[in-house]
């Protein structure tokens, strides 16, 4: 059972045959889950909620696991467009679109998110504990195999957007420059910001218009990167033999186990997940990559190397089990609140903007799974990871991506997509913008 499966199992249990009374989300029974909301719309209403990480919290938690619950259970959305992940991110985006939730309670999720670093804790923990919890055998057969599927799905990720463009009336240019690396380049921070800032350098207009120009591409390329993540998620229990069902390649398994968590080895699991963290942060000081990236080769090479005892990966592993069970519709609400602006998707909706756009993600999809079979993988497990995970919004995205389809297993080479193949998009850039714009 994958972490995201295991999670939803975990927080809206219900028998058919006690109804409402047995239901229950989070663990709480129905009646005690709806006081504890009671509490927070009171103390939204008269402006009592604490600010920090107590009030953020709270409300990441109780909302976005209810969203969750809710879309885990309305049939299409549940069964094509990634069920309770998919609402929980874009119910909080609604939200603030609509001025349902107060200001400060808007600035104070958002300063948690990213002032506040969830986003990071979260994430620090996934990839610690997923790499440090895997057999470092199936580390290397996998990863080695890996870069092929990358660059084919930039490739057809490029041919489908030109095709589509051409038959609308679209440059080879704009099509290529404006949507398709800004949507293949790795999220904001490790993409779009970097890519703008080439573009200024390039092109002469200064960062922020190309900022204007690339964020709408983002935004609703990560969009659709969920949705895919949702359906493929659905085409696998129709076709299994196209899915290893969070495994990466037949006759290798990542060990998705579950072991009984002990206290003290979840203390030692974050500090380990911390602690890789800030390494990759005092490399990134010295290397000219994102700390992800780094972060991921030295966990990687400390697995690989068999530098740390079985007992601290085993902790890192359920460190890692812990925040996956518990975090992730809360952080599913907060990218939904500070990453995913509703009011630049809709302004970015037309529908020759919108089918190049999903022609880029698809083509992703389509080359990343196309080749991942003929190098090995389950065509479904490399068509999200070398191919959705490379289309979305970096961090938030490989979460919600592999939350909609249920694999969170795959987040090891879902950060590889985003956080090395967004480095790789930054060089393809600065390479073919002098070209195209010649």
């Amino acid at each position: 059972m994958s972490d995201s499966s295991t999670h939803a199992a975990y927080s809206t249990q219900h028998t058919a045959s006690g109804g409402l009374a047995s239901t229950r989300i989070f663990g709480l029974p129905l009646p005690l889950f709806a006081i504890a909301v009671g509490v927070l719309i009171v103390s939204m209403v008269t402006d009592t909620l604490p600010t920090g990480m107590i009030g953020a919290l709270l409300i990441m938690m109780l909302l976005g696991e209810l969203l969750g619950f809710i879309g885990d259970r309305l049939p299409i959305i549940r069964s094509y467009l990634g069920g309770g992940a998919i609402l929980a991110i874009f119910g909080a985006a609604t939200l603030v679109y609509i001025n349902w939730l107060p200001q400060s309670v808007v600035d104070n999720v958002t300063g948690f998110m990213k002032g506040g670093g969830f986003l990071n804790f979260y994430i620090a923990a996934l990839i610690t504990g997923s790499i440090l919890g895997m057999d470092s055998k199936v580390l290397v057969k996998v990863g080695a195999r890996f870069a092929l599927p990358l660059i084919c799905a930039v490739l057809f990720a490029c041919l489908f957007a030109i095709a589509v463009g051409w038959l609308l009336g679209f440059s080879v240019q704009d099509a290529v420059v404006v949507i398709t690396l800004p949507i293949m380049g790795g999220g904001m921070g490790a993409g779009a910001v970097p890519m703008s800032q080439i573009y200024e350098q390039l092109l002469g207009q200064p960062a922020s218009y190309y900022i204007s120009i690339l964020v709408p591409a983002l935004a609703l390329g990560n969009v659709f990167a969920i949705i895919i993540g949702g359906l493929l998620n659905g085409l696998g229990k129709r076709a299994p033999k196209l899915t290893g069902n969070g495994q990466m390649m037949p006759g290798v398994e990542i060990d998705d186990r579950e072991s009984t968590p002990e206290i003290s080895r979840l203390g030692i699991g974050l500090v380990a997940a911390l602690t890789f963290f800030v390494s990759g942060q005092i490399i990134g000081s010295v290397i000219p990559l994102h700390p992800y990236a780094l972060m991921i080769i030295l966990v990687a090479l400390v697995k690989i190397l068999g530098l740390l005892p079985d007992s601290l990966n085993e902790s890192a592993a359920q460190w890692f089990r812990f925040v996956a069970r518990n975090w992730t519709f809360a952080l599913l609400f907060g990218i939904g609140i500070a990453y995913t602006d509703l009011g630049q998707v809709i302004e970015a909706i037309s529908i020759t903007y919108v089918l190049i756009v999903f022609a880029v993600v698809a083509g992703a999809a389509f080359g990343a799974g196309l080749v991942g079979r003929l190098v090995g993988f389950y065509p479904i497990e490399s068509a999200i990871t070398a191919g959705l995970c490379m289309a979305n919004m970096g961090g938030t995205g490989d979460v919600a991506v592999l939350s909609a389809a249920g694999r969170m297993q795959l987040m090891p080479f879902a950060q590889i997509s985003s956080r090395l193949g967004g480095a790789l998009i930054l060089l393809i850039s600065s390479l073919m913008v002098p070209v195209l714009f010649a």
